[in-house]
């Protein structure tokens, strides 16, 4: 498990409470768990995603993150339709503990009201959240 000066929290992405992250591009939002959360599950062995169409309110569950652990439920820092899903994590999900902003992103949305990712906390309101949690 990292400490808290060790985690990967890039600038240009925005974070949800319960340790999600969001990158907005254009008309669309990818989402994945931050590296805080990676580190706290421990080797992913699985990960269950949704389907391309379906469609989450903002904060409801999307699927789960199994580890050796521990099953992690994941929410959704943005409500909106489901566009893509990273198909490479059936077969890998250790890319998740890899690399939680790349390759181990989970999944796209175009979002039903961009405005909700305004809402969630900048890399420095993150980490102080972290902090408190300690």
């Amino acid at each position: 498990m990292k400490e808290i000066h060790e985690l990967v929290l890039p600038e240009d992405l925005r974070y949800s409470e319960s340790h999600e992250w969001a990158k907005v591009d254009g008309d669309k939002v990818r989402i994945g768990i931050s590296d805080y959360a990676q580190s706290q599950l421990g080797d992913i062995v699985f990960v269950e995603l949704p389907g391309v169409g379906d469609r989450f309110e903002k904060g409801q569950e999307f699927g789960t993150v199994e580890s050796v652990k521990a099953v992690a439920e994941v929410y959704l820092p943005v409500g909106g339709e489901i566009t893509a899903v990273n198909e490479a994590l059936a077969d890998a999900p250790e890319l998740v503990n890899k690399d939680p902003y790349g390759q181990g992103w989970m999944l796209e949305l175009t979002p039903a009201d961009p405005s909700e990712a305004d809402g969630l906390l900048g890399r420095d309101a993150y980490l102080e959240n972290l902090k408190e949690q300690e």
